[in-house]
């Protein structure tokens, strides 16, 4: 679903991402893992067609991000860190406005069955600015989903929610990926998360790719280490 081949994005001398290869297969749930300015929203950001590469190439379901990036983008969904919503639109409105201005045809059909499917009918006519965190979260799924993409990017989709918000997002991603197939490429730091939801990690560091695998094959490379974190640590020690 997605390939991604020596990915490099620099601003003057910096280098936010170096030299980035790696493959994700289709209908996985892939954890990005890294510490805060490692280079996991540089880089979703590039795979999402926000910002241009230095140099490199990344493909989702063989459609270039740059020189095909408006098919790339009709396969794919962005759930940034702080989404931006409406606060004076309801939930429909909101995903109205998104909808048509991403061209989805039957945009009322679309809305109706993503709130069924996200279980928010009960509040999709209130004020957003009423919304917690997490009601928020979800709607920003709803539109990242409106139109049914292959691939969905999230940027620490977790961040700032409570333990009851965390278990429904997770709930959400793992039903998307079961019922609709979707690809999932989610940024995050929070390793236990990555160990309940996904089936393949990737760990950057500054910028680099230091492992890139399913967590089964993982685990079974690291067989003294008794946890994801301690392999985390162990492989993150071993570059520095």
């Amino acid at each position: 679903m997605l390939i991604i081949e020596n990915l490099t994005k620099k601003y003057g001398d910096f280098t936010a991402v170096d030299n980035l290869s790696l493959k994700v297969k289709e209908q996985a749930i892939f954890g990005f893992l890294g510490h805060n300015g490692a280079g996991k929203t540089t880089t979703v950001s590039m795979l999402t067609t926000l910002i241009l590469p230095t140099s490199g190439v990344a493909s989702i379901d063989s459609y270039d991000v740059v020189k095909d990036n408006l098919k790339a983008r009709n396969l794919l969904g962005h759930l940034p860190e702080n989404v931006t919503l409406y606060g004076d639109l309801t939930a429909v409105e909101n995903l109205r406005f998104f909808g048509k201005l991403s061209g989805v045809k039957n945009v009322e059909a679309s809305i109706e069955e993503t709130l069924k499917l996200l279980d928010f009918n009960e509040w999709k006519n209130r004020k957003v600015k009423t919304y917690s965190k997490g009601m928020r979260q979800r709607i920003g799924i709803a539109q990242a989903i409106l139109h049914n993409p292959k691939i969905l990017f999230l940027d620490e989709p977790t961040s700032g929610l409570d333990p009851q918000g965390t278990k429904e997002l997770r709930d959400i991603l793992l039903m998307l990926n079961k019922e609709r197939g979707t690809t999932i490429f989610m940024n995050t730091h929070l390793l236990s998360e990555v160990t309940k939801l996904c089936t393949d990690i990737g760990i950057i560091s500054k910028g680099k790719l230091l492992l890139a695998d399913s967590i089964k094959n993982i685990e079974n490379e690291f067989p003294e280490e008794k946890s994801l974190e301690e392999i985390y640590f162990k492989i993150e020690g071993e570059k520095k």
